[in-house]
């Protein structure tokens, strides 16, 4: 498939089949990931796949983890404020998902929980958690987002779906206590993926572009 196809009809997936993807076709994909571009060819990425229990312990740590009041503590700068048009889009896109569900905008006990099923990984079979080493900041970033938009591809190249999710990178804690991280690497968001759901409402949800006029300038 044309990668201007994937484009036109990739969307984030949160809802998932619990179907597993087999193990050899997890490490094709990731095997082909490796040829993502990086600044100076450092491949910065270290990448986390959890599946099966792993994945369900993790789950787990999460849930007692928001049950217990904790605030956020993300390994890198997650605290940026949108503002304008920025913040905008950012209403737009909840308001495309929360519109879906039918929650209404008040009703933030339905958002919440909507919220959390980040952590539950959207029931989908895998996740992928994007780890770098901290020093590494702004430009291990830079390289981490083209390698996971590669990753993301590829996945969907082979029928697969996924949701790039900021929100597993909020809580590190968890992941290196499961995943028996080093202190020095840094968690920077995570993707579940899998199979999509087809019939699940949520994935119903579209969200809008803006326009190549307000994007993009041409200099001749």
């Amino acid at each position: 498939m044309l990668i201007e196809s994937i484009l036109k009809q990739r969307y984030s997936t949160r809802a998932f089949l619990d179907k597993p993807v087999p193990k050899e076709t997890l490490k094709q994909i990731f095997a082909s990931a490796q040829l993502a571009p990086s600044n100076c060819n450092v491949q910065p990425w270290q990448a986390c796949v959890v599946s099966g229990e792993t994945k369900d312990i993790l789950k787990q740590k999460f849930m007692e983890t928001l049950m217990s009041g904790a605030t956020p503590n993300p390994d890198f700068n997650w605290y940026a404020k949108y503002n304008g048009i920025h913040r905008e889009r950012q209403f737009g896109s909840a308001n495309a998902l929360y519109s879906t569900l039918g929650i209404a905008r008040d009703d933030k006990k339905a958002r919440q929980m909507a919220m959390v099923r980040n952590w539950q990984f959207f029931d989908a079979p895998h996740a992928v958690f994007f780890t770098m080493d901290k020093y590494l900041d702004i430009m291990g970033a830079v390289d981490l987002g083209i390698y996971a938009q590669t990753l993301s591809l590829i996945l969907s190249e082979h029928g697969l779906s996924s949701c790039m999710q900021g929100a597993l990178g909020q809580f590190p804690d968890p992941v290196r206590e499961v995943l028996n991280l080093p202190q020095d690497r840094g968690i920077l968001f995570g993707m579940s993926f899998g199979y999509a759901d087809d019939d699940a409402l949520i994935n119903k949800t579209r969200t809008e572009r803006e326009s190549i006029d307000n994007a993009v300038a041409f200099f001749d």
